[in-house]
């Protein structure tokens, strides 16, 4: 399979493995605190609607800060699984597994830092309500240049090797 057509499998299965892990894990924490109002879907976006005036404060932080933290979860997950990753002789499976690690490393810190405050707050909103919003974005920062630093020594190497040799 040519180059290109990879990148774009990858990119795809990315964003889909992206929204079924945040908004999966939205959508738990909803179904079991018993808020869960509907799934909505966005244009690109999925977005897991909850009956937030049955939520306190530390269970709307809860929800929202969930999401990231599983992203980041699977993201470090991935990043020490690279090696046996690229072992597997497939080059579509390694492009994928490729995009979905940078997809959950690096897209929720950078919402959580820079973006949110240009798209409404998003989780940042509910994270706010137990932490100061400018605390949790400085922290949110902070993380996504370590896991910057976490891709470019460790994910890329791994992956640029493995497309090299095979």
């Amino acid at each position: 399979m040519d180059k290109k057509i990879r990148q774009y499998v990858g990119i795809a299965a990315a964003l889909v493995s992206y929204y079924v892990v945040h908004e999966g894990s939205h959508l738990l924490v909803a179904l079991a605190l018993g808020v869960f109002k509907q799934i909505r879907f966005l244009g690109l976006g999925v977005q897991i609607d909850v009956e937030s005036t049955q939520m306190s404060d530390a269970q709307m932080f809860l929800f929202c800060l969930l999401g990231a933290v599983s992203t980041l979860l699977v993201g470090y997950l991935l990043t020490a699984l690279r090696k046996k990753i690229c072992e597997v002789p497939g080059k579509v499976f390694r492009a994928v597994m490729y995009y979905i690690t940078i997809a959950m490393l690096l897209l929720d810190p950078l919402y959580l830092s820079i973006l949110c405050g240009f798209f409404g707050g998003g989780d940042m909103n509910g994270i706010a309500l137990l932490v100061p919003g400018w605390g949790a974005r400085i922290a949110f920062g902070a993380l996504f240049l370590v896991n910057c630093l976490v891709f470019a020594k460790l994910v890329l190497p791994t992956y640029k090797a493995s497309f090299e040799n095979k």
